[in-house]
């Protein structure tokens, strides 16, 4: 996987540089509209908008580096509302409220071209498939995987190999139970209790090692951070099968690193504006930018989400009245710069 792992559905980033406009391995796009404006940050101004399996991507057709990345993970709703675009006056459009980092983000897409519901279906159908496909990328525990002693075979999962024999260490006494080994993950469950199980995605393996424990050799899988950084030991009998467990879990993981199945499917019944030509031109200007001036972009998205009443109000020197006490991270030259 990329140096800096999976961040495309799990984050909301402004202005990102062009290499992250690209589709990373396993990123599909699954629909581009050319005529979309981003009518809460960047009202008036024509845009291209781009769904892919794993975000929502905006830029600027004017001024490409002017963009949004917006991932799946982090939408909480999607609604269609009334808004003012400068472009095509009154008319619906689409809102995406979203939190990352405890932070909320609203986004209002407006279509260009008339009549056309393109925007409102594909954003929506699309959320839809990433919701009802977590266990793709999700780590999941004492979950509905197993069946009269059979997976449950995601639509897009091939069962490699299945595993008897395979004790998990999580107690003292340690629990008899199965491995399946497919292409997407590796799930455990107890042969006396289907529902005590475990799903890893080989998304969030951080490693799979044998190490030494208490009962002996054990295979130990660390998840990553992002899936609650678990250590999770099983103990297979004898040595040599344990470590041909371990050699096919660390080559299928590979193999899946490579080429990432995200389990997000949709197909586009339009074909797709552009498809064969993903990248960005970025024009560089004989300017110089100034560095830590991302809270500009940060403010125009703010959502004031669960503000049931106003704040307290406070005394400002900068402008000799009171006002309403600002939120954390907010300034009052970030909110003049927007309305600049």
């Amino acid at each position: 996987m990329a140096s800096e792992g999976l961040w495309e559905d799990r984050d909301v980033r402004f202005d990102i540089n062009p290499n992250q406009m690209k589709m990373r391995p396993g990123e599909k796009l699954i629909d581009a509209l050319n005529a979309v404006e981003d009518t809460k940050g960047n009202n008036g101004d024509r845009g291209r908008l781009m769904v892919t399996n794993l975000r929502i991507i905006w830029h600027s057709l004017a001024l490409p580096r002017v963009n949004l990345s917006i991932g799946f993970n982090c939408v909480i709703n999607i609604s269609t509302k009334t808004a003012q675009s400068k472009l095509r006056g009154q008319t619906e459009a689409l809102y995406v409220l979203t939190k990352c980092n405890n932070t909320r983000f609203e986004f209002i897409f407006t279509n260009l071209i008339p009549g056309s519901p393109r925007l409102f279906t594909t954003v929506i159908s699309v959320h839809r498939a990433y919701e009802t496909s977590k266990l793709y990328r999700d780590l999941k525990l004492r979950g509905a995987l197993i069946h009269n002693k059979q997976l449950r075979l995601l639509p897009q999962e091939q069962v490699y190999n299945k595993v008897n024999g395979v004790w998990n260490l999580s107690s003292d006494q340690g629990n008899l139970g199965t491995f399946f080994i497919t292409n997407v993950r590796l799930v455990w469950h107890a042969n006396i209790n289907e529902s005590f199980n475990v799903s890893i995605p080989y998304l969030q393996m951080k490693s799979v090692k044998i190490r030494d424990s208490k009962f002996g050799l054990a295979l130990v899988v660390e998840s990553s951070q992002q899936s609650g950084g678990y250590v999770l030991g099983f103990r297979i009998d004898p040595t040599e099968k344990l470590h041909d467990v371990v050699k096919e879990i660390q080559s299928l993981h590979r193999v899946y690193s490579a080429c990432p199945i995200f389990g997000v499917e949709f197909e586009s019944e339009e074909k797709i504006e552009g498809a064969d030509d993903m990248g960005v031109d970025y024009q560089q200007d004989d300017v110089e930018i100034e560095a830590d001036n991302s809270s500009d972009a940060y403010a125009a998205y703010f959502a004031d989400g669960n503000k049931d009443k106003d704040r307290d109000p406070v005394y400002c020197e900068e402008l000799g009245l009171a006002i309403e006490k600002l939120r954390d991270g907010i300034t009052l030259q970030a909110l003049w710069d927007v309305l600049a």
